[in-house]
């Protein structure tokens, strides 16, 4: 009887708490969402357990059919891990090896000297990003294939920004090829090796590549991504702005996006990458750790995944997905078993991650020094930290967020009446002053690692 007792006061204890995390969750994201901040689905979990999942908003403009935790998003570079785990399950079948020269595969490319399938993994390639490219010469009324990648890389021959292993720069091109490679290793199409190598044996049901453009088809409980129109004033499918209309001429290339999924189907992939059911536990360690360049600098990226090994929350993996009318956010604090997963479409939007990291974990919330809405509005604006590097300073209402191009927006965190922290990844931003008291710079500390960014516009 004793014991009944005992269990019965910790059931009860374990219930109160998982109430209390949903309250805290809910008055988090219900104002957010009221204000029009965000609109998508939120899946968070600890240790596969689903603590919290709601939808906010809705999945098509003229229907108006709401979001639901069924409901398929496009989930933009979120994609690349998936990329990234076919090719490993190719290397361990014997079909490839990450030291290959990309030439083995497509010969088109063989004057790339020395570019490795690694090097396009963990992008330290140095070729240039293909959709700049594709936006100068490419014929927009022409629906681009990863086909096409090769033939305009292969035509054009465009230079690398430098010398493979030397640097890493984040590069959309170096998945599109991964793609190809896969078709050729395998003798399969990208999206059936998938389907067959993951999400089959996931029965991750809801999940695979698509097209929507190139080959549309009819797709139960779809979100439509909308982007915000200022002459509108109001959300609509990129396809319809001459500034997002990009879209439709790239939607034939896949590899670094093109998979869609939901936050079930994700939590199912969360739980398979704690196991050796798709890769062995060395191919898995290789997944998640560091890469390292020529001169033994250690980079925060593995392959398909940005690597964290955090102060308070241990080792996080993750990655966030951008693209017009989709921003997406996958993270797997895997010291600790929790998962956080994010699906929205729409873009401009927030993603207040480090708020949710906090509820989750128990923690209280970093005392911040109180500024007007005066104040906050002076640090608004777009600052170059290198050229083609941008990060833009936003506010909604009293909150300052923070983000650059393919990335959700995270909140910033005051210190001071110049200082804020990017607590998520671990960033100090300060913002400097002309004589006038104007902004004219920020300085972007990454645990001592500092970049000056000139204010822009």
């Amino acid at each position: 009887m004793k014991h009944s007792f005992i269990l019965m006061t910790i059931l009860i204890a374990q219930i109160v708490k998982g109430q209390n995390q949903i309250n805290k969750f809910d008055s988090l994201l219900n104002p957010l969402y009221v204000d029009g901040q965000i609109n998508g689905n939120f899946l968070i979990a600890e240790k596969g357990k689903v603590v919290y999942k709601k939808s906010f908003g809705i999945a098509n403009e003229e229907t108006k059919q709401p979001l639901n935790e069924k409901s398929i998003f496009e989930i933009a570079s979120v994609s690349k891990q998936f990329t990234a785990m076919a090719i490993m399950i190719l290397n361990e079948k014997g079909k490839l090896n990450l030291d290959d020269n990309i030439s083995n595969f497509i010969p088109e490319l063989a004057f790339y000297k020395d570019i490795t399938i690694r090097n396009l993994l963990n992008h330290t390639s140095g070729l240039p990003d293909y959709i700049e490219l594709f936006e100068k010469i490419f014929d927009s009324s022409k629906i681009a294939t990863n086909k096409d990648v090769i033939t305009i890389f292969a035509q054009k021959k465009p230079k690398v920004l430098f010398a493979p292993n030397t640097k890493h720069e984040y590069c959309n091109t170096g998945y599109a090829l991964l793609a190809s490679i896969i078709e050729k290793a395998s003798g399969e199409t990208y999206p059936n090796f998938l389907q067959k190598v993951i999400f089959k044996p996931l029965k991750m049901n809801r999940s695979f590549v698509y097209k929507r453009r190139l080959a549309p088809k009819k797709i139960k409980n779809y979100a439509h991504g909308y982007v915000y129109s200022d002459s509108l004033k109001k959300y609509t499918l990129p396809d319809n702005l001459k500034e997002t209309k990009f879209v439709i001429m790239l939607d034939g290339v896949v590899g670094d996006g093109g998979i869609n999924s939901t936050v079930n189907d994700l939590l199912k992939w969360d739980r398979a990458l704690y196991t050796n059911k798709l890769l062995s536990k060395k191919g898995m360690e290789k997944m998640f750790s560091f890469t390292t360049l020529n001169d033994n600098t250690l980079v925060k990226y593995g392959y398909g995944w940005e690597i964290d090994n955090h102060t308070e929350f241990g080792k996080i993996v993750s990655h966030g997905g951008g693209w017009p009318g989709y921003a997406t956010f996958f993270a797997r604090h895997t010291t600790d078993d929790k998962t956080i997963i994010v699906l929205q479409n729409r873009d401009n939007i927030t993603l207040p991650l480090n708020s949710i990291r906090n509820i989750l974990y128990g923690k209280k919330e970093i005392k911040k020094t109180t500024l007007s809405s005066e104040q906050l509005q002076k640090f608004v604006g777009s600052y170059e930290l290198q050229p083609g590097f941008i990060i833009e300073i936003e506010r909604q209402n009293d909150q300052l967020y923070g983000k650059t191009e393919g990335q959700p927006a995270l909140e910033l965190t005051p210190e001071t009446g110049n200082s804020f922290l990017l607590v998520e990844i671990g960033v100090q931003i300060m913002f400097n002053f002309n004589t006038d008291g104007t902004v004219k710079s920020l300085t972007f500390n990454q645990r001592g690692n500092k970049m000056e960014g000139k204010k822009i516009k």
